[in-house]
């Protein structure tokens, strides 16, 4: 008899099967360097001061580490649903895997509504939207969601086929960047010893807890990675293709951040760019294009490096909605294929429709229509930047204890195997950030608590209205081959 692991690798799958390695390295290189690097390096610079770029090189550590573990089951288990379907797999506890499900849901979802308000901040600059027209920036947050999930409706194969061309894109974005930073070191604009200069008292007086406040931050530039393990299952050979294009595309997107934040602290005073985006850098008139003309150039490959992880997320969140709906998890209505398109097209509008919620809640409470002064409103991009965060630190550190207990099981002789010893740092990694991040911003406790509700709703109705699974005998929960059906 077949082991679940053959089968989930022999077993006909809906979703077509179309993604090259090279397809796959750049997916995880656009997804990674799109979102924070963009976003939020001038508040990572806030936080830690000229030395900024530790945050990164430390966050790119914890991360790669994480990714070892990913690597690992993808070659065990290369279906969709990622996080999901490895804690499932692991523990057994249908309660502990919906848990991990609505997490890793919540984090793509807040991190999709981050990005978008990112892309908006880009844009209105580009228009000259005024900072105070919210309704207006939502409706192009709204719209920026809608073109995205559109494109992923479409099909996988235009989705990273789009990918690939937009991260070449943004990728020339960050060597402009790089290139400023080298020529503000020639010419003696930028001083070296500012990249060992800390904020301690941001930090509370300690260089260690300044970059500990910056690692919580960066974090959010090095999540992405993740998402490949949702696209296990329209990856050809994913045994081969996971451990080499993952690892490879997150040691080159965290190579990439730390020069580009060497380059911006190299450029730019540390008090300009503090809390502000790589634009400063442009700002700066060191390029051998005019400053007026590349802040529009750069300004639009920004909203294209943001388009691109944006859509590598929603690509990810759907195949999660997918994968537990086969797993029984959440309602099989999820599972649905478009017939021509094969794509899942319930789950992308549904993900689409919650991302569209959290913009219009963070318009509502912007625009002090939700009880808060003015003072006290929230900056929309940094909180849902953080709620990611949040979620993601707790689902890497439970991914990689259980690829730690799944250690002997479904084994292959292609089967890859990360060092023991950094997957036990990558635990104590994750939950020191995650734990910092919790004790400098608790507020971000009631966003993860409304996310958590609308998995709660998705539990009722699996409960209420779902479908139970009819198993052969020697078949496991979630093997493609338990098709058989009745009414619960």
């Amino acid at each position: 008899m077949a082991t679940s692991a053959e089968a989930s690798v022999s077993a006909p799958s809906p979703l077509k099967r179309s993604i090259t390695v090279k397809q796959l390295y750049f997916y995880v290189v656009g997804d990674v360097l799109g979102s924070g690097i963009y976003v939020l390096v001038g508040l990572v610079a806030a936080a830690v001061g000229g030395a900024f770029w530790m945050a990164f090189l430390v966050g790119v550590a914890i991360a790669a580490v994480t990714g070892l573990a990913y690597a690992e089951l993808v070659t065990k288990y290369p279906q969709a649903a990622g996080a999901s379907l490895y804690v499932n797999k692991a523990f057994r506890s249908p309660a502990l895997t919906f848990f991990v499900t609505i997490c890793m849901l919540s984090a793509n979802m807040a991190a999709v509504g981050s990005l978008a308000s990112g892309f908006v901040r880009y844009f209105a600059g580009l228009i000259g939207l005024p900072e105070d027209a919210i309704w207006a920036a939502t409706a192009i947050a709204l719209a920026f969601v809608a073109v995205i999930t559109l494109i992923n409706l479409i099909g996988i194969t235009e989705s990273v086929v789009a990918n690939v061309v937009m991260t070449f894109i943004e990728l020339t974005g960050l060597v402009i960047v790089i290139i400023i930073g080298a020529i503000a070191l020639f010419e003696g604009v930028g001083d070296p010893a500012v990249l060992l200069q800390f904020n301690v008292d941001g930090g509370g007086g300690s260089a260690i807890l300044a970059v500990l406040a910056g690692v919580s931050l960066a974090f959010f530039a090095m999540t992405g990675f993740e998402n490949a393990a949702n696209v296990a299952e329209e990856t050809i050979d994913p045994s081969r293709a996971f451990p080499r294009a993952l690892i490879g595309g997150m040691l080159t997107a965290g190579i990439v951040y730390v020069l580009v934040s060497i380059a911006a602290a190299l450029a730019v005073p540390i008090s300009t760019l503090a809390g502000n985006t790589l634009l400063e850098v442009i700002r700066a008139d060191l390029f051998f294009i005019p400053a007026s003309v590349m802040l529009v150039v750069f300004g639009i490959i920004a909203m294209i490096a943001i388009s691109n992880t944006t859509l590598v997320t929603v690509v990810a969140q759907a195949r999660i909605l997918y994968g537990m709906a086969r797993e029984d998890v959440v309602p099989a209505v999820f599972a649905k294929v478009h017939p021509v398109r094969r794509s899942p097209y319930v789950a992308l509008l549904f993900g689409g429709a919650v991302v569209g919620a959290l913009l219009v809640v963070g318009a509502i409470i912007r625009s002090g229509q939700g009880g808060l002064a003015p003072e006290d409103q929230l900056d929309i991009v940094d909180r849902l930047a953080t709620i990611t965060v949040v979620f993601l630190l707790f689902i890497y550190a439970l991914v990689i204890v259980s690829c730690l207990k799944l250690r002997g099981k479904d084994e292959r002789p292609d089967t890859y195997r990360a060092n023991t010893p950094l997957l036990i740092a990558g635990i104590i990694g994750n939950l020191a950030v995650l734990t910092y991040t919790l004790i400098d911003d608790p507020e971000a406790l009631f966003w993860v608590a409304g996310l958590l509700a609308v998995g709660l709703v998705l539990y009722i109705c699996e409960r209420l209205f779902g479908k139970k699974r009819l198993r052969p005998p020697g078949v496991e929960r979630g093997d493609p081959s338990a098709t058989l059906e009745k009414d619960a």
